[in-house]
C-alpha cells in the first residue's frame, strides 16, 4: 500500500480557513435572501391599512371619474396629475438636448407644453409614462410617513421648475400653488401623519389618471389628436396600440411600487410616528 502522503499544518489551516469563509458567505447569502424573501412577503398591520386605503382610493376615484357633476370633486387633482404628465415631456426634452418655452393648462383637462428640440421617442410617451412613474413614486413613498416628507419635498422641487415653465398661465400656477399649500398643510397635522395619505392619494391618482386617460381617448373614445397618435404617425404601429402599452407599463409601475414600499417599509404605524418626529419635526 503506498505511503499517504503528509499534509502540513499551514495547509490544513488554509483548507479550514477557505472552507469557513466559503460556508460564511453562503450562510450570508442564504440569511439576506431569505430575511428578504420573508420581508417581502409578510405584510404587517400598517401595511394592510395602507393596502386598504389603496383599494379604497382606487374605488372612490374610479366611482368619481364616472359619475355626472360629483365627478367635478377630482378636478383640481385632475389638473394636479395633468401637470405631473406636462412635467415628465418637460423635463425629458431638457435631458435629451431640448428647450421648454412654457407648459400650460386649461380647465377641459387638457395641458401642453411648448418645446424646442429633443428626441421625440422619449419626450412624446414621457408625458404618460413619466406621470405614472411618479404615481409609483409617490405611492412607494405612501407607505411611509417619513419618505412621504422626503417626497413632499422633491415634489416642491418639481413644483418650482412647474412654476417657472408656466409664467404668466393663472390656472397652471394656481393648480399648483393649492398643490404646495395642501402638503405644507398636512406636515403640521399629527406629525405629518395626514401628510402620508394624501401623496398617497396623488400617487393613486396619478397612476390611474395615465391608464384612464390613454383608455379613455384612444381606445374608448378614438380621439387622434394625443401624444400616442403623434407618435404612431412618426415611428409606426396604431395610436390604440400604443396606448394599450403604454397603460400596461403605467400599471406595472403601480404594482411595482406597491410592492417596493411593502419590502421597504416594515415598520408599524408607533414608530413611523417616531420617526417622523425626528425628521424635520413638526408640532
Amino acid at each position: 500500500m503506498a505511503p499517504i502522503a503528509a499534509i502540513s499544518k499551514p495547509h490544513i489551516h488554509n483548507l479550514a480557513r477557505r472552507a469557513a469563509v466559503t460556508t460564511g458567505s453562503y450562510l450570508a447569502q442564504y440569511s439576506a435572501h431569505h430575511a428578504l424573501a420573508t420581508r417581502s412577503l409578510s405584510v404587517n398591520k400598517a401595511q394592510e391599512v395602507t393596502l386598504g386605503i389603496i383599494a379604497v382610493y382606487v374605488v372612490v376615484i374610479a366611482l368619481l371619474w364616472n359619475l355626472p357633476y360629483v365627478r367635478m370633486i377630482l378636478w383640481p387633482f385632475k389638473m394636479l396629475t395633468i401637470a405631473f404628465h406636462e412635467f415628465g415631456h418637460a423635463i425629458t426634452a431638457l435631458l435629451t438636448g431640448g428647450h421648454v418655452k412654457s407648459i400650460s393648462l386649461d380647465p377641459h383637462e387638457g395641458g401642453v407644453t411648448h418645446m424646442l428640440g429633443g428626441k421625440q421617442a422619449f419626450t412624446l410617451p414621457a408625458g404618460y409614462l413619466g406621470s405614472s412613474l411618479i404615481g409609483a413614486l409617490l405611492i412607494f413613498c405612501g407607505f411611509d410617513i417619513v419618505a412621504s416628507k422626503v417626497a413632499s419635498l422633491v415634489l416642491g422641487v418639481c413644483f418650482l421648475l412647474t412654476l417657472w415653465w408656466a409664467r404668466r398661465d393663472w390656472l397652471t400656477i394656481g393648480t399648483v400653488l393649492a398643490a404646495v399649500g395642501l402638503l405644507v398643510g398636512c406636515w403640521f397635522i399629527a406629525h405629518a401623519e395626514a401628510l402620508r395619505f394624501v401623496v398617497l392619494f396623488i400617487g393613486v391618482m396619478s397612476s390611474l389618471y395615465s391608464a384612464w386617460d390613454i383608455c379613455d381617448d384612444l381606445i374608448l373614445r378614438k380621439v387622434n389628436s394625443s401624444d400616442a397618435s403623434v407618435f404612431a404617425e412618426r415611428y409606426g404601429g396604431s395610436s390604440q396600440c400604443w396606448g394599450v402599452i403604454w397603460s400596461m407599463i403605467s400599471l406595472i409601475f403601480m404594482i411595482a411600487g406597491i410592492l417596493a414600499g411593502i419590502a421597504a417599509f416594515p415598520e408599524s404605524a408607533t414608530q413611523q410616528k417616531q420617526d417622523s418626529q425626528k425628521f424635520i419635526p413638526t408640532f
